[in-house]
């Protein structure tokens, strides 16, 4: 007596995309701040679009910019890698 075993499908793993590579020029000025978010949550390439950001500015706003990174960093967007 052979009991029926019941066949598990197996489930397909999707294979996540490569993170779309986004440069934001000025970030630590006024319009980058403003727009990291917006970018970072998905708005501007969809919400199942990763991404990795790559801020840039003059070398007079570094520290600013580390200030921006940390930020969008601390807000923990799960798009950003």
């Amino acid at each position: 007596k052979n009991p029926k075993k019941k066949k598990k499908k197996k489930k397909k793993k999707k294979k996540m995309a490569e993170p779309v590579k986004v440069c934001v020029t000025g970030a630590a000025g006024q319009i980058g701040y403003s727009i990291l978010p917006m970018i970072a949550s998905g708005r501007m390439l969809g919400a199942n679009t990763r991404l990795e950001l790559n801020l840039l500015d003059i070398p007079q706003c570094e520290e600013s910019l580390r200030g921006v990174a940390m930020e969008i960093q601390d807000c923990a967007f799960p798009l950003v890698t």
